[in-house]
């Protein structure tokens, strides 16, 4: 009997069976790449935002190397070491990939025959009111940096980990060696005080209670003057956060009753003392939540690269599998996947593929897509591969086009500052199935 039960196909795949004759056999469920798992709760506006972020990012990549170049000129050979960056593959060449965008590159060669690069008075004009904003936002930024400190368990950060968010935050080309030491009342520049480790740290300097105010509390508790909270001490927080779901996903009816359950309780406010909550808690996860609502909120686009958040689990108190946390409340957050590298955005801040609220970053970047000549449309996604970079072979194309090895790098303004790759998201990449239906779990 036993070994035609073994022998039973059936057996394998029949949970039921299994309990019938007595067989203590667990199986566990079947994971699955995030690509594959997210075609039902895939949100199309989001990956057209995507899209064009991914686009965009090109072009501000250039942009940077030209502005540190003498009189904003270069070797047009001399842009071949950033053709990873902005995932050029060959045999396209640099020349015809600058030469698309006719209104942002000039290109000419001198009497020697060499082919340079140069601005339009189009761009040039744009870099200079770049350079405007990011000056009239900078208190702002200083402001979003200086919670980030507050929120770190030692109020402490690595330079080298904050300046993945520079652009995120609006924050300056010159931020680690001129900006940082703009705000000695907020923040410094510290030796670390471990052997072997020959990085720099950016410590807060002065604890402001009416900063360690969620931006979730402004907006439902109706806060506007700040300097009234003087006295403010972070405690336990009961707000329940904006919920967005995917229009085809059906299932948020049948965990209703979970998901109010998780928006009712009461959870430890980011800028408290987390170290003492125990990890994979209910408590642990809802703080959790929070913390990335919070980091979301400073962003200027209301998005990150999930890698870059890798970074920061320890200083932050945020779980090891960050990439099941964001999965597992997709009313809250929206993990785009775009190749290799994961954004997620916060649901809230966007309508359709709108922000709701601008920055004036998000505005001047709009100025630049208008002269990239970007012309996304808006197609469905059905599964990974079918989100090919259609506007890159617009970008890249050639007589003799010929796609081959290419490789996703959008966000890589971690060039600029010769920093070390970031994190792998293997470990990140799976979860099961069924922890996101149970997410909400009594």
């Amino acid at each position: 009997m036993l070994k035609n039960v073994h022998t039973n196909k059936n057996l394998m795949h029949d949970p039921y069976l299994q309990a019938r004759l007595g067989l203590g056999i667990r199986f566990m469920t079947s994971s699955k790449r995030v690509q594959d798992r997210s075609h039902k709760k895939r949100v199309q506006d989001l990956e057209i935002v995507t899209e064009k972020l991914k686009i965009l990012s090109k072009f501000l990549l250039l942009f940077e190397v030209l502005k540190q170049e003498p009189e904003n000129v270069i070797q047009v050979r001399n842009l071949e070491q950033y053709r990873r960056q902005i995932n050029l593959p060959k045999p396209h060449r640099m020349s015809e990939f600058l030469a698309k965008s006719p209104k942002l590159f000039e290109l000419y060669k001198d009497q020697r025959g060499t082919l340079w690069c140069g601005l339009t008075r189009a761009a040039e004009n744009l870099i200079e009111e770049e350079e405007e904003i990011i000056a009239k936002n900078s208190d702002k930024a200083a402001e979003h940096v200086t919670r980030m400190l507050m929120m770190a368990v030692d109020k402490r950060l690595a330079l080298d980990k904050i300046v993945h968010y520079r652009r995120d935050f609006g924050l300056p080309l010159d931020f680690r060696i001129g900006w940082v030491h703009n705000y000695p009342e907020l923040f410094k520049v510290v030796k670390p005080f471990t052997p072997y480790d020959e990085g720099e740290y950016l410590e807060l300097a002065l604890w402001r209670p009416e900063w360690a105010i969620t931006e979730l509390e402004k907006k439902q508790m109706g806060i506007n003057d700040e300097y009234s909270c003087k006295d403010h001490a972070p405690g336990l927080l009961s707000l329940s956060f904006p919920m967005k779901f995917p229009r085809d996903y059906k299932k948020v009816y049948r965990y209703g009753g979970k998901i109010e359950h998780f928006q009712k309780m009461e959870y430890l406010s980011p800028y408290a003392d987390g170290k003492e909550l125990k990890a994979g808690s209910r408590e642990f996860d809802k703080r959790a939540v929070a913390i990335m609502h919070e980091l979301l909120s400073f962003t200027i686009e209301k998005r990150l690269v999930t890698d870059h958040l890798t970074h920061f689990r320890r200083e932050f108190v945020m779980p090891q599998k960050l990439m099941r946390l964001l999965l597992k409340h997709i009313g809250i957050f929206y993990v785009s996947e775009r190749g290799k590298r994961f954004s997620v955005f916060l649901n809230e801040a966007y309508e359709g593929t709108e922000l709701i609220e601008k920055h004036p970053l998000v505005m001047w970047k709009e100025k630049v897509q208008n002269l990239v000549g970007y012309r996304g449309k808006k197609r469905r996604f059905g599964t990974s591969e079918d989100l090919q970079d259609e506007d890159d072979r617009d970008l890249f194309g050639s007589e003799s086009d010929d796609d081959n090895g290419t490789v996703e790098t959008e966000g890589e303004e971690d060039c600029m500052s010769e920093l070390e790759g970031t994190a792998s998201l293997e470990d990140d990449s799976e979860m099961e199935i069924d922890e996101i239906h149970m997410a909400y779990k009594d």
